[in-house]
């Protein structure tokens, strides 16, 4: 039977991460109040789409980007469920999104980031930039979060916005290097075995 070729997942996951990344921490960097865009690129952008990615990564038979799409995709979904429906809990069951859980929530998003940035030193150098960012990130907004302390806050969404559009670059270098079949932006792949621009 004939091999079927399969469309790069990666390029929808990381565009997805990469928007919505920036969204939040242009917010975080004082841009703008939260606002219904950024719960709407929350639930639907960076959750559901990413979460379509992921499940077109395990069909690709690739763990690690599968992992890191469906994760992250529930970790906006998460995040943005727990801001949006914060009144409705606090009211109906008592329960809210304090400082110190939110701050406790983003230290184990922040560990979880740590070991999958050690899979990144076999991919490419960009993907090392974007988690190597995001956990500086995490680590960031929880100190900032956790002790109320805006400058921190605003030094992670200054953060953020460089890791959101590293994510960014790298949807559109494997997507521009895919459309013309050589490299128009490079990556920089890591692993000999790593084939640009299909697999991530």
């Amino acid at each position: 039977m004939e091999d079927v070729k399969l469309a790069n997942p990666a390029v929808l996951g990381l565009t997805c991460f990469g928007l919505t990344t920036m969204l939040l921490n242009l917010h975080n960097a004082g841009l703008f109040k939260m606002d219904a865009t950024i719960l709407g690129m929350g639930f639907f952008v960076g959750g559901f789409a990413q979460v379509i990615a992921g499940t077109l990564e395990f069909r690709k038979g690739n763990t690690f980007g599968m992992t890191a799409f469906t994760a992250y995709g529930t970790f906006w979904i998460s995040l943005a469920f727990a801001i949006v429906y914060k009144p409705i809990l606090l009211t109906k069951v008592g329960l809210e999104a304090t400082g110190k859980g939110l701050a406790w929530y983003l230290v184990l998003w922040g560990v979880f980031t740590l070991f999958m940035t050690v899979g990144t030193f076999k991919i490419n150098r960009v993907l090392q930039f974007v988690f190597i960012t995001l956990v500086a990130l995490f680590a960031l907004l929880a100190i900032g979060i956790g002790w109320e302390l805006p400058n921190v806050i605003k030094a992670a969404g200054i953060l953020g916005i460089f890791t959101g559009a590293g994510a960014l670059y790298l949807a559109m270098a494997e997507n521009l290097n895919e459309i013309y079949g050589k490299q128009i932006l490079p990556i920089w792949s890591m692993n000999v075995n790593y084939k640009e621009p299909e697999d991530l």
